[in-house]
């Protein structure tokens, strides 16, 4: 415990600039608290690297320097109070970057929430920022200590049990340590994590709000009448399957008469594996005459099966009703952690669902064919993707495409954006020009660069305040050209990209991103309506008629968040 409280003094200041540098503005803003779990996690990066630091100095450096003679004695001669002195300084001056950065911090936020039009941050909880962080340093500084502890004592038993010479012991022990920390997560505790998650998770799947009633209409799965049975069909599915707007509630918002919408959905459950779900799938839309209906939309869900509402109703209303939307689960698990467990599920899911899809739909005369369309947001708009080799083929096979905050990691995504026109930025980029990919943070954006626009029509939504779309790895050692272009209209001025650092506070961001305010982060509902109307081109669509299904969505998302 003494050298707890005896810090490497490199390591202090190193720690120091990153904790400083946390504090600068990210994509989202965040509370004093959050703010200190964020920089204390940092700042013992900064510690670690400060340490390696002065290590390569005593070790490396400084014996091969040949000091002058007077420096040597100089040194020598130090009075024994100057080195406590330089210490103190160098804890106190830490000290008070690391307030006085918290108090900037402060009105960094207030700054990001006017942007967001959202109420802003008090100012008075942030100098408790340091506080929290320091008390995330020292743990996880123990923490490694521990492991410091641990690797002398492996190096120990090989010097003296294997009898490996201690030159070459040291750093095998490290090597024994790190491999076996390495195996124990990527193998035991990562499969012990989610497992327990998937069970925690699966046993969620299971519930069914008291909101979610058992449809009696045919048109939807988990009617008496479907194959998909409604307690197969998991707790988004259910959910999904419950709420989809009546015929009557359709023609009131249209003031036309409506057809009842079909909604196709196969939980986890229904079908054992991928192929056995959407056979289930297809023969509800089979049931259900959804070959027959003006519009036929393939949904790829996000972990645990959820289907964004506003973008289900949007489609229905568009159309009169006389649509069909199918969508299918594939984990258990929410998004993030889908992420890192179930990212292959997903595309698998998604490449079946679309290929079992298309090739029943192809089938039919094109006279007598619906409007084919894709949906899919977030982690759903990687499975989506997955269904599709390049641009070539999504022109090939659909009639329009709708993909809204897709990850970063997303390939085709990926590909439009870094072979974007020349002169365009990352954030808003127009490729090719715009003849058939479109980027849109606003409704503006979706009619630009030109009217010109040939079918199908492909659409991406991305805020640039969104973390899901800019957080990456290589925001570890490379500054993204978002940072280096233009600042988005919600993102701070003042953010700047720092080695390591920007990619812990966008990774930060990551679970936040929906708490912000509507049209920016991971909230999309108010641009989604416009972006529809762009893909889809529904018949008849006024602005008086859009007005009136925008209240809709509106209230129906309202009632939504009551009783979910």
């Amino acid at each position: 415990m003494e050298r707890f409280f005896h810090p490497n003094y490199a390591g202090l200041i190193v720690a120091t600039m990153f904790f400083g540098l946390s504090l600068t503005p990210s994509l989202l803003p965040r509370d004093w608290f959050f703010q200190g779990l964020v920089s204390g996690i940092n700042a013992t990066i900064g510690y670690g690297l400060g340490c390696a630091l002065a290590f390569a100095w005593r070790q490396w450096i400084a014996p091969r320097i040949h000091w002058p003679a007077q420096v040597r004695t100089a040194l020598a001669r130090r009075p024994s109070w100057l080195l406590v002195a330089v210490k103190s300084a160098i804890v106190l001056a830490c000290l008070v970057f690391a307030v006085l950065m918290s108090i900037r911090s402060a009105q960094w936020q207030r700054q990001i929430t006017d942007l967001m039009g959202m109420e802003p941050v008090s100012d008075a909880g942030y100098p408790r920022t340091v506080l929290v962080g320091a008390v995330v340093v020292g743990l996880l500084i123990w923490i490694s200590r521990l492991v410091v502890r641990l690797v002398r004592v492996v190096t120990r038993a090989l010097n003296q049990w294997v009898r490996i010479p201690a030159a070459f012991a040291r750093p095998l022990g490290v090597i024994v340590v790190v491999v076996a920390a390495a195996m124990l997560f990527n193998g035991v505790l990562a499969k012990g994590f989610f497992a327990v998650a998937n069970s925690a998770f699966s046993a969620r799947n299971s519930h069914t709000s008291p909101n979610a009633v058992q449809p009696t209409l045919p048109e939807r799965s988990g009617s008496p009448d479907s194959l998909a049975k409604w307690d197969t069909l998991g707790s988004e599915g259910r959910w999904f399957v419950a709420n989809a707007p009546t015929a009557l509630a359709i023609g009131q918002v249209t003031g036309k008469p409506a057809r009842e919408p079909i909604r196709v959905y196969a939980g986890l459950e229904s079908g054992d594996g991928a192929e056995a779900q959407t056979d289930v799938a297809i023969a509800e839309l089979e049931r259900t005459k959804a070959f027959e209906r003006e519009v036929l939309v393939v949904i790829s869900t996000t972990g645990t099966g959820w289907v964004d509402t506003t973008s289900a109703e949007a489609v229905e209303l568009m159309f009169g009703g006389d649509t069909a939307l199918v969508a299918t689960q594939y984990s258990y698990l929410p998004s993030a952690l889908s992420f890192l467990s179930d990212r292959d599920k997903s595309m698998t899911m998604g490449r079946t669902l679309f290929d079992k899809v298309y090739d029943r739909w192809s089938a039919l005369p094109e006279d007598a064919r619906p409007k084919l369309l894709v949906y899919g947001e977030s982690l759903g708009s990687q499975g989506s993707e997955g269904a599709f080799s390049g641009l070539a083929d999504i022109r090939n096979r659909t009639d329009g495409v709708l993909w809204v905050g897709p990850p970063n990691s997303n390939r085709l995504w990926s590909e439009f954006v870094t072979r974007r026109d020349p002169g365009t930025e990352e954030i808003t980029p127009i490729y090719a020009d715009g003849m058939s990919v479109r980027f849109a943070a606003n409704a503006d954006q979706l009619a630009e660069p030109t009217p010109a626009w040939n079918d199908p029509r492909i659409v991406y939504l991305q805020h640039a305040s969104d973390p899901v779309v800019w957080w990456s790895p290589d925001l570890l050692f490379s500054s993204p050209d978002w940072l280096r272009e233009k600042r988005g209209p919600d993102v701070s001025p003042a953010m700047s990209w720092y080695p390591i650092v920007t990619f812990w506070q966008v990774a930060a961001d990551l679970p936040r991103a929906q708490t912000v305010s509507d049209g920016h982060g991971h909230n999309y509902g108010n641009l989604v309506p416009d972006a529809w109307a762009a893909v889809a081109q529904p018949p008849d669509y006024t602005p008086e008629l859009a007005d009136r299904i925008r209240v809709f969505l509106e209230e129906s998302m309202a009632t939504e968040h009551q009783l979910k």
